[in-house]
């Protein structure tokens, strides 16, 4: 049982925190429910999910950038195949930090 310090207060028990994944620093939500109160830890809150239209929109971006990411992935491959297979020569490792 937690008790309400003269600064309105209130520890969260440790079995509770742990259940739940409350950490310090958390934000927690103080709901009225009928003649009790309830407790609902804003990370666990459920976002109000978007429009379809959006969410489309937002997926064709994803897809997008994914594209990009994959075209530059494949010419880096491509030149590194071109110059050994590793992109790199066992050299370059050696030769770094020294003056050139």
């Amino acid at each position: 049982m937690s008790k309400v310090t003269s600064k309105f207060q209130v520890t969260v028990p440790k079995a509770i925190a742990d259940r739940f994944d409350i950490k310090p620093g958390d934000q927690i939500e103080w709901e009225p429910a009928g003649d009790a109160i309830r407790v609902v830890p804003t990370s666990r809150r459920k976002k109000p999910k978007a429009a379809p239209q959006e969410r489309l929109r937002l997926f064709d971006k994803a897809t997008e950038r994914q594209q990009r990411r994959q075209a530059t992935l494949d010419s880096e491959l491509l030149k590194a195949s071109a110059k050994g297979g590793r992109g790199w020569e066992r050299e370059d490792l050696y030769g770094r930090g020294s003056p050139r």
